[in-house]
């Protein structure tokens, strides 16, 4: 069985890429309430489903392997010097 989290961020998406249009189309009648709309979409994309995604995807992941330390550096400048040999 797959993650339900998974489905609970693509059920947050798609409700939020809804009331952005639903907003976009009311625009011209009622332009308070489409800006609510508009608004509470991206803030369900950005807010809400955006953080969702991130914890669900670092889960089992260590941090300090994507930080800019002295020891990741120095690890790349030791790849900088090995070129491959068609290059």
């Amino acid at each position: 069985m797959k993650s339900k989290l998974k489905y609970i961020i693509t059920l947050i998406v798609l409700l939020s890429f809804t009331s952005i249009i639903y907003g976009f189309r009311i625009k011209k009648d009622q332009p308070s309430t489409a800006n609510k709309y508009i608004g509470s979409g991206t803030v369900g994309i950005f807010l809400v489903a955006m953080p969702l995604f991130l914890f669900k995807e670092s889960k089992g992941k260590n941090m300090k392997d994507y930080m800019l330390t002295k020891e990741n550096i120095k690890k790349m400048q030791a790849k900088e010097g090995e070129n491959p040999e068609n290059q």
